[in-house]
């Protein structure tokens, strides 16, 4: 099911803008910081609603209920994650097609399939492409909100920037700096930084709770025990004792130990929460190994 940016036709767009002119774009976001960058690029002339917004929730297991099946039958657009990561959200698109809905697909814009990392939101790349994809939906629904749609967009992006600073500056300080990590959730950013993930098998494994080979376990073991890996990057959001005996094994060799999540935490921008994380690893690198 191609979500990538089902472009509508001239037809169709004329009909949606014809029937909803005095009333905003309905845009509904599977997860709020999608939601947040939606709200903030279409200002007054969008209505957004976010379906997942509690910081404690597993989107991979999340199981919508029916009022969200009614809020996709009333969206003119849809933004979800893709690469299998909310499965709920394409079931639901499935069950009520609609030919006017345009549907953006963040990790098909990023050319991230069903099987890859889906934790595409840690990509530096993730939020321009979408906030691109979103200004042009946008100006086809509603043609007149053009330069409010392309001023919104960039001052969205421009909070992102201090985020690519940064990341540019820790790649020139550490790139090659060898890591290791429950799951891959900061998988791209570690890529970005160019940090050299060591165990992905491990956390490919973790990811979709089955259990990892005997050797990518004792492999992980190996290089936090050694100080091989500088530095262990921790899903705290999904942790149990399995994943919880690594972070103890790298408190005891001295490791530093970055917390990542999967939602955004309460309280916070996506901007703010990216250069927290960022932020917070620019820290673990900078103290010397004990």
């Amino acid at each position: 099911m191609a979500h990538l940016l089902r472009t509508l036709t001239l037809a169709s767009a004329m009909a949606v803008a014809a029937a909803d002119a005095a009333q905003p774009v309905s845009i509904l976001a599977a997860e709020n910081f999608y939601g947040e960058a939606a709200a903030a690029i279409g200002g007054d002339r969008v209505a957004v609603e976010s379906v997942i917004v509690a910081p404690g929730t597993d989107p991979h297991d999340f199981d919508p209920p029916p009022s969200v099946a009614a809020a996709v039958a009333d969206a003119n657009l849809v933004i979800m994650n893709g690469a299998g990561y909310d499965q709920w959200m394409e079931r639901l698109l499935q069950a009520d097609e609609a030919p006017s809905r345009v549907v953006i697909d963040v990790a098909a814009l990023l050319g991230v399939a069903a099987g890859d990392n889906p934790h595409v939101w840690y990509h530096p790349d993730a939020m321009p492409a979408m906030a691109a994809a979103l200004t042009e939906t946008l100006v086809t629904l509603d043609p007149d909100g053009r330069a409010t749609f392309e001023a919104n967009r960039d001052a969205f992006l421009a909070t992102l920037a201090p985020v690519g600073a940064m990341v540019a500056d820790l790649r020139r300080r550490f790139a090659g700096t060898p890591a290791v990590a429950t799951e891959p959730v900061f998988g791209y950013m570690a890529e970005a930084l160019g940090l050299e993930m060591q165990n992905e098998a491990f956390q490919t494994a973790i990811m979709n709770e089955t259990e990892p080979p005997a050797s990518a376990i004792a492999a992980t073991e190996d290089a936090i025990r050694s100080g091989g890996a500088k530095i262990l990057f921790y899903n705290s959001q999904v942790a149990d004792a399995f994943t919880r005996n690594f972070a103890e094994l790298a408190n005891a060799a001295g490791v530093p130990i970055v917390d990542v999540t999967e939602t955004q935490p309460a309280g916070m921008t996506y901007a703010e929460w990216m250069l927290e994380t960022v932020g917070a690893t620019a820290r673990a690198l900078g103290k010397p190994s004990t």
